[in-house]
């Protein structure tokens, strides 16, 4: 049925002419495209993570000493030295660099080189439970921003999805189309397909469905808004970069189906994406 929808949206839209969002955004509106993408994008960073598990893990340093640092990074300055046979508490970490707190309650952060040469109470090696391309292809969850151009229009969308194997996942987004004389919002859900999730650069195919509402901006005579239908085909490359990120660019071909004599076909383009899973 969807591929009969689509079929015969894209026949109709042959000799459409009429695109809603064939201007370019002004300036105003592409700043403040800049700046939704960005705090989405601070959003989406992991925050500051407690110790595995919610638990506090006590710790015996056995290397000669471990250097505390101000902050979780090697611009920040040493503060402390920590002697060997001391004991110490792990309490959260941040990328590479964990916040120790010592016996006398001093508490530093230590890089992971320097966590893993500290003892467990039972006298074994510290181990770390880190990410790696294994937990990429185990992945359940994932989400993230994109940006890029719908019809001529500048275009922020956030997605979703959720991997039910490691080739297919179901995926939703939510987009903010911005133009010159009218505006855009769309929710989406679709099918997608990752040809070789083993590689760190994998192709992928999407087809799905959603609405569209269009928000004319004309203030002589108000235009009615409008709500449509619409169906897109699409693929794209996404790129594991490392832990829990990756980098994702798309194309979709989108059909909106119109109360009018014919559809429209617009073309969408998101140039660049970042994104983590869980």
């Amino acid at each position: 049925m969807l591929w009969r929808w689509l079929c015969t949206g894209i026949r109709a839209c042959a000799n459409a002419c009429h695109r809603p969002f064939v201007s370019l955004a002004c300036g105003a509106s592409k700043r403040a495209l800049l700046a939704g993408a960005s705090s989405l994008l601070i959003a989406a960073l992991p925050p500051l993570q407690p110790a595995q598990a919610q638990q506090v893990q006590t710790l015996q340093i056995a290397d000669p000493f471990i250097e505390l640092h101000t902050g979780p990074g090697r611009g920040y300055p040493v503060f402390h030295v920590i002697e060997r046979g001391r004991q110490v508490v792990l309490i959260a970490r941040r990328t590479d660099w964990f916040l120790l707190r010592t016996d006398r309650g001093i508490e530093g952060w230590t890089p992971r080189e320097q966590l893993l040469a500290t003892l467990q109470p039972d006298g074994r090696r510290m181990t770390l439970n880190e990410f790696s391309r294994d937990n990429y292809l185990q992945r359940r969850w994932q989400g993230g921003v994109m940006g890029g151009d719908f019809g001529g229009a500048s275009l922020v969308s956030a997605f979703a999805g959720w991997h039910f194997t490691e080739q297919f996942a179901i995926e939703a987004s939510a987009s903010h189309v911005l133009g010159e004389f009218s505006d855009g919002y769309a929710l989406t859900l679709g099918l997608v397909h990752v040809f070789s999730p083993q590689r760190r650069l994998s192709p992928y195919f999407t087809l799905g469905t959603g609405l569209i509402r269009t928000d004319p901006k004309s203030t002589l005579v108000r235009p009615e808004r409008r709500d449509d239908q619409l169906a897109y085909v699409g693929a794209g490359l996404q790129l594991y970069l490392t832990r829990r990120f990756m980098l994702r660019s798309e194309y979709r071909n989108n059909i909106v189906f119109t109360d009018r004599d014919d559809n429209e076909e617009v073309r969408e383009w998101k140039y660049l994406g970042f994104a983590f899973f869980l």
